[in-house]
């Protein structure tokens, strides 16, 4: 069983992948920690409670940060043309939802879960790095306890979607991602490179929701204002970014990888770009030196990927 800590700003694509991790067999969610990102803070938590009732989630939701590590960063709008004015398709989620939060910030939930289960918790962290980066500095010592870190966010060898060169979760909080990026734990990148060519049609996921529970209904019918706006790039569907991550936690036989050094450009036309060193590669020396190896994901199975996903989501 692999233990896990989801990290993420819901979101439409956020919420597949939750449910991706609550019914995948080998997984063992023990806790959703929240970020602003895909919308503000008050409204990622709610969506994450949401969900957590509508699902019958177990798993405690923590609130994370709500300004980004470098506090001085000018925050930029929510993408509701991306996710709807209510993070989850304007499908109407109630204002607000009658469970707590857990009364740690999201940095420290992760911190204390990390410490008691020492070298078994992975984090699956779907947007900005915040929290991460808040419980590394609060902690340090936390990166050698956590079993793994599985990232979606980036792209290397493909172009970004907020700027030529910048994925939207890095380029949200550079800072915080750099800083994960650097630490010495086992970090798997899960970026456009694979994520921008998996993709899920919208009669797929309504032959799943027609074969499957409520749940599956939910978020068939909260995944359309998404799909929508995918038109210009998705012929009738929609990119599985968070949910190509999750997989990874599984599957990650069903992906290619190069490992090297990872950095974040902070700041510059070039800001939140993400660039690999690849280890054997001989440079001068310079920033790269003495920086753990990362696995980046460059090549993905998205069929398979795309039939694990559907076949996870209908474990009812």
């Amino acid at each position: 069983m692999h233990k896990v800590i989801y990290d993420t700003d819901p979101g439409v694509d956020d919420a597949m992948a939750l449910l991706f991790l609550h019914r995948h067999p080998e997984i063992d969610l023990i806790g959703i920690t929240t970020i602003f990102g895909n919308a503000s803070i008050e409204t990622t938590t709610r969506n994450a409670l949401f969900l957590k009732r509508e699902w019958n989630i177990a798993a405690p939701v923590a609130k994370g940060a709500n300004v980004t590590f470098d506090p001085s960063r000018k925050e930029i709008g929510w993408p509701t043309f991306v996710h709807g004015d209510d993070g989850l398709g304007n499908i109407g989620v109630p204002a607000t939802i009658d469970l707590p939060t857990d009364p740690r910030p999201a940095h420290r939930f992760i911190i204390e879960t990390v410490r008691a289960n020492p070298g078994e918790v992975t984090l699956v962290a779907v947007g900005r790095m915040t929290n991460l980066a808040l419980a590394l500095k609060e902690d340090p010592e936390i990166a050698k306890l956590v079993k793994q870190v599985v990232i979606m966010g980036g792209n290397f060898y493909v172009p970004g979607n907020v700027s030529p060169v910048a994925e939207a979760n890095i380029h949200g909080d550079p800072e915080a991602a750099d800083a994960v990026m650097t630490a010495p734990w086992k970090v798997a990148i899960i970026g456009l490179d694979v994520t921008a060519i998996t993709t899920m049609s919208r009669s797929y996921l309504k032959a799943a929701a027609d074969k499957g529970d409520a749940a599956v209904k939910l978020l068939n019918d909260l995944s359309q204002f998404y799909i929508d706006f995918y038109k210009h790039a998705v012929e009738d569907g929609m990119m599985v970014h968070d949910s190509c991550a999750a997989v990874y936690v599984v599957a990650p036989e069903l992906f290619t990888t190069v490992t090297g050094a990872v950095r974040v450009v902070c700041g510059g036309i070039a800001d939140g770009q993400t660039i690999v060193k690849p280890d054997g590669r001989r440079f001068p020396p310079g920033d790269w030196d003495n920086l753990p190896s990362q696995t980046v994901c460059t090549g993905i199975k998205s069929e398979e990927v795309i039939d694990l996903i559907r076949d996870t989501l209908l474990r009812a």
